[in-house]
Order: C-alpha cells, then sequence, then structure tokens
C-alpha cells in the first residue's frame, strides 16, 4: 500500500448491514495491509476541537519554570507535563525534539480502579484547560470503542469483546508541541520512528506534512489526513494479541525543511489501553499452521511496563 486509505465511522454506525460490513471489510483490510486508516465520522465536533488547540497552544506557551512545576516526579510520566528532550523512542539515544502533556483516565464509578492510576494534573493558570481537555479525552475514548467493535468482528469476536477491557482502561491524551528548531539537530528527529505500545492510537494533528508511515516494502510515505478527518493506527498490544494479522505499523514524524524551522508543529495522540490485567495472549483464531504463535502471553499492564522502561519514561 502506498497510501492510508479513509473510511467513514457512520458507515459501522448505520443501521444498514451492508454498509456496516463494508466497514468492517475496509478497516480490516487496511490494518492487516498497512495498519493505518484516515476516519471520518468521529464524535470530535469543530469547537472542541478549536477550544482543544487553543489551550494547549496556552498551554505550551507558559514559561518554562511555570510549565516544570507540573512535571511530577516518580510517576513514569503518566499525567502532567513532560519536558523537552525526555523521550527517547525504543533503541534510540537521542531524546525527541518535543515536549507535551498527559491526560488520563476519569475512574468515576471504580474506587479500586482508581487508585491504580495517577489523579490528573490540574493547570492553575488554564481555567479552560483540564475542561477541554477531558471532554476531548471522552469523545475520543468513545469512537475508538466502535472502531475496536469492528475490529472485534473483523476478528471472529463477540462485537462487545472489547468494551470490558477498555472501559476504565489506563488510556492516554498526550498533548504534543514539537517547537521551533533552533540548531542542527544531531541525529534526532520532531518523534524518530517507533511503533506505539497500545490497541489502538487515534491521531489529531496530521493534516500538514511531518507524520510518515512505514508500509511493508520498507518505504516511508506521507500520512496527511482531511481537515475532518483523524488518524487510527494498530499498536503493538493489539498487534500481539491478533497473531500480528493486524499490524502495528513503524512511523515517524520528520523535521520539517530548514525553512520552516521557525514553525511549531502541534499534535495530539489518544493512545487507548485496555485495564492492567488483560492477557494479551494470541488469539485461538489468528493462530493456524502458516501462522504459528509469535509471541509469549503477558497481561498489558506487564508489557506496558517493560516497554516505558524502553523508553527512558520509567527507571
Amino acid at each position: 500500500m502506498n497510501k492510508i486509505p479513509s473510511v467513514n465511522l457512520a458507515d459501522f454506525l448505520s443501521d444498514d448491514k451492508n454498509r456496516k460490513q463494508k466497514f468492517i471489510n475496509e478497516i480490516g483490510h487496511a490494518y492487516e495491509n498497512i495498519g493505518f486508516v484516515a476516519l471520518k465520522g468521529h464524535f470530535l465536533d469543530d469547537t472542541l476541537v478549536s477550544d482543544l488547540y487553543s489551550e494547549i497552544k496556552n498551554f505550551f506557551d507558559l514559561p518554562i519554570e511555570t510549565k516544570e512545576k507540573y512535571e511530577i516526579p516518580g510517576i513514569g510520566g503518566q499525567r502532567g507535563y513532560v519536558s523537552f528532550g525526555k523521550e527517547s523512542a525504543k533503541g534510540k539515544k537521542e531524546g525527541d525534539l518535543k515536549e507535551f502533556w498527559h491526560f488520563g483516565q476519569y475512574v468515576e464509578d471504580d474506587v479500586e480502579r482508581a487508585k491504580e492510576y495517577p489523579e490528573n494534573v490540574l493547570v492553575d493558570e488554564l481555567p479552560k484547560f483540564n475542561k477541554v481537555g477531558k471532554e476531548t479525552y471522552k469523545m475520543l475514548e468513545k469512537t475508538a470503542k466502535y472502531v475496536l467493535r469492528s475490529l472485534a468482528l473483523h476478528l471472529d469476536l463477540e462485537e462487545t469483546y472489547f468494551d470490558h477491557y477498555i472501559k476504565n482502561g489506563n488510556s492516554i491524551l498526550r498533548p504534543i508541541h514539537y517547537p521551533p528548531i533552533k540548531t542542527e539537530p544531531k541525529g534526532a528527529e520532531r518523534a524518530a520512528a517507533h511503533g506505539d505500545i497500545n490497541l489502538i492510537t487515534l491521531l489529531m494533528g496530521a493534516q500538514g506534512k511531518g507524520l510518515q508511515v512505514q508500509n511493508h516494502n520498507g518505504d516511508w510515505i506521507d500520512a496527511m489526513a482531511e481537515p475532518d478527518e483523524i488518524m487510527i493506527n494498530v499498536g503493538d498490544m493489539l498487534s500481539r494479541h491478533s497473531n500480528n494479522k493486524l499490524k502495528s505499523t513503524i512511523h515517524r514524524v520528520v523535521n520539517p525543511p530548514k525553512e520552516m524551522w521557525g514553525t511549531s508543529r502541534y499534535s495530539i495522540p489518544f493512545f487507548m489501553h485496555p485495564i492492567s490485567e488483560m492477557k494479551l495472549d494470541v488469539l485461538e483464531d489468528c493462530i493456524d499452521a502458516e501462522n504459528p504463535k509469535q509471541f509469549e502471553d503477558i497481561t498489558a499492564g506487564e508489557f506496558l511496563d517493560q516497554r516505558l522502561k524502553e523508553l527512558g519514561l520509567k527507571k
């Protein structure tokens, strides 16, 4: 594949069985062949998107000493601010050219589950920041639920198979700021080539050039969404669970041409994670003589812990 396919969630949500099946076929084919789709028909409206971009720009424009007071020690960067250059791709020593914020799960009906997660961090200087972040989180989580329902059907599972695992899951909304580049980056990129850890990632802010996806021939192709689309890709957890039937694709954010070094870039991924005890064991239906089991048994919590250490976010 040399182009990211576009699908419309309205097809899956329609009462027309043929339209629903068309969506399942299209997204299943895309995820088996390139691991990315551009999705229309999501639950974000234009006002919410505009408000979110406004709030995150306001936050990243704050003085560095103000931002740093929201960098919480001892939690592996799971909530609040993570400063410039702290995260690096697996196997890469150079830090990525980015700073970011983490909104996490809002557990409102399970006291024990709430104890598993750090609390969200409130930004005193921006009264709307956390409200807009929470609303965006909820709308992307809702979108992700229906995408996973379509993938469950594609994998011959019950439609609601993933619902229990993602309710109050360890999902993260990450507004990212790639600041202007001031000096020649020595081996560093805005985001070095990597695969995502989670089940699926929903990405806002892929409308401009920069995001690239590696296809099965090893070629890098530009991944650009239309203004009403978000990019959604398969993460390593779902790839493991499906025995790599659904592909977690390597992707990166390249540095802009030199004449555009003075510009910022913003992107906002939502990393859909399940609850920590979900078993990522390879599904029986994804194993056959031609596709033997490729991955050992592991839980989502164990896998996440392993990867956060590899990324340098956790000691």
